[in-house]
């Protein structure tokens, strides 16, 4: 006899553009969403029976109705308001996640100053999100998508395997570059996520600037220490770094030198290195 396993359904990539018309200078965010539920829907699934299924339409118009009613200051809160509202107004559901992704605005410069209410978007960086809440408690993870760096020294890579098939060679000297997709999580729920996410940021960026890398593996858990020793309030951090690659051109055949200043930047295939650090 078959059985229901497990289930949910959601909304998904609900986009939401929010205005804060201060006097003078406007506020602007730009989120998408996507909420997924569980709880006990045996009888839609196996009858047909929709008295508890509560319509992906409804968790749309939940987000723009509470976005208006309430300030969207970390997108955390935002997505914790959004999980609590969903598992107490629907006694059926037994856990609510909701995720969120932010993609930043600068202010365009005008005369010198930041424009009140005209925004430019330069970076590809996305700050996330994800809230899980159940019987059990509240999880928050929080990280950064696509965060692009580079530096053109201070990275190696020697005294490596080798094997019949390896024809790469070492190099004391190369261009590091990675399009980082980080998450941490926390010992507590009770903190400001702004400004840990700030510390968090920081202490990735300056580290992997300053950090003398033997790999990437070498600079990921360097990355992750030093978020760990920033931030008390994180008790996990994970990296998810691909490397993009930068070839050094040979230009003998052109009888011209090359002291690593000329490369092809190669988006694959290319090395993914994960790592997670924890307390």
């Amino acid at each position: 006899m078959p059985r229901l396993a497990e289930n949910a359904y959601g909304k998904s990539r609900v986009r939401l553009v929010k205005v804060n018309r201060r006097e003078g200078r406007h506020e602007l965010r730009d989120l998408t969403l996507s909420i997924r539920l569980e709880g006990e829907f045996e009888e839609a699934h196996v009858r047909g029976d929709n008295r508890d299924v509560l319509p992906t339409d409804t968790m749309k118009n939940t987000v723009y109705a509470l976005a208006r009613q309430l300030p969207i200051d970390a997108i955390e809160d935002f997505a914790r308001t959004l999980a609590t509202h969903f598992l107490s107004e629907n006694p059926v559901m037994s856990r609510a996640r909701v995720s969120v992704q932010e993609q930043a605005w600068n202010r365009i410069p005008t005369r010198g100053r930041p424009h009140p209410h005209a925004f430019l978007r330069v970076s590809n960086e996305i700050d996330v999100a994800a809230v899980t809440t159940s019987g059990d408690g509240t999880r928050v993870e929080s990280g950064i998508d696509e965060l692009r760096v580079l530096k053109t020294t201070g990275s190696g890579f020697e005294g490596f395997a080798r094997d019949r098939y390896t024809t790469l060679r070492e190099t004391s000297d190369r261009v590091l570059s990675t399009a980082m997709r980080v998450r941490w999580t926390y010992g507590l729920n009770e903190i400001s996520y702004s400004e840990a996410r700030t510390r968090a940021r920081e202490a990735i960026l300056e580290t992997f600037a300053d950090h003398e890398s033997r790999s990437v593996q070498h600079t990921a858990y360097a990355m992750g220490e030093a978020v760990l020793d920033r931030c008390p309030e994180i008790d996990a951090v994970a990296f998810s770094l691909p490397n993009k690659h930068h070839l050094i051109v040979d230009l003998t055949p052109f009888g011209l030198d090359n002291p690593n200043e000329i490369f092809v930047a190669t988006d694959e295939p290319y090395g993914l290195i994960e790592a997670i650090v924890r307390r």
